[in-house]
């Protein structure tokens, strides 16, 4: 695959993975092309764990289940991430950006305005969604074949100082490369972010993967092939709209926005 096909062609699978085990040899390209990530002094400050015990892997669904299970309970979820949802075409092309909400439940779609009230909130819950939704977030991460912790080193990563935002930077690095090798090898990726929204449950994911103290524990990524044929989750979204060059970026100064043809000025 060329490369600026792979870039294009990276995406977030929200769906399930094929049951086959991910290769000891793209298991070592994966962390082989993370390591050739730039960082700062040639610091490396990343470390990985790649879980393949079905033990590990079935626990952290459990823990990332029920912590979808309380955001969506209690509203949370809704709340912190509303900015992000779009729920007409027309918002989507207007905005293009954030994610489009374009599958739901039956029962739950004539209320997909009111969710963010504490009427759609109650009628939601009423409705089970907060179940349905723990236990589909639970399955695609149990389902998974290989789960990927991402940790920096606390040397390195130093919060409020230059070096913890070199760090990061690296960090990002390591897993795009990353994210851009499972799309040339058939192979998908999808944050698994619910537990980091729940301080304890975070805590436990550290203590099952025995976190030393001079790590942080940064994310955790479930991976796995991809089928031909993707089935949805109950609730899914697409999020393929990309900002247009007049919307982002600048020529020279902050106050000249580029034309959607890059070599205009806009206006």
């Amino acid at each position: 695959m060329e490369f600026f096909e792979v870039v294009k062609r990276r995406r977030t699978t929200n769906g399930p993975f094929l049951p086959d085990p991910v290769s000891e040899e793209h298991q070592r390209l994966l962390v082989d092309v993370a390591a050739m990530a730039p960082s700062h002094f040639n610091s490396q400050p990343w470390r990985f764990v790649l879980a393949d015990d079905r033990a590990v892997i079935e626990e952290v669904a459990r823990i990332s289940g029920e912590s979808m299970r309380r955001l969506m309970e209690e509203g949370t979820f809704w709340k912190r991430y509303r900015p992000y949802f779009r729920f007409s075409e027309e918002e989507v092309e207007r905005r293009r950006d954030g994610i489009h909400i374009d599958k739901l439940p039956a029962v739950v779609r004539p209320f997909r305005r009111q969710i963010f009230s504490n009427t759609g909130q109650a009628v939601m819950n009423r409705l089970g969604v907060p179940k349905t939704l723990a236990e589909d977030n639970r399955k695609l991460v149990a389902d998974s074949p290989l789960l990927l912790a991402v940790l920096l080193d606390k040397t390195e990563y130093r919060p409020g100082e230059l070096s913890g935002f070199y760090s990061v930077f690296g960090m990002g690095a390591a897993v795009e490369n990353v994210w851009l090798a499972t799309t040339e090898l058939g192979m998908g990726i999808q944050f698994v972010s619910t537990p980091m929204e729940v301080p304890e449950k975070w805590e436990e994911i550290k203590q099952l993967l025995s976190v030393p103290e001079d790590l942080e524990l940064m994310a955790v990524y479930r991976l796995g092939y991809v089928p031909e044929e993707r089935r949805r989750p109950t609730i899914d979204w697409s999020s393929t709209e990309r900002k247009r060059p007049s919307q982002y970026v600048f020529r020279n100064t902050c106050e000249t926005p580029v034309a959607d043809t890059l070599g205009e000025s806009g206006t």
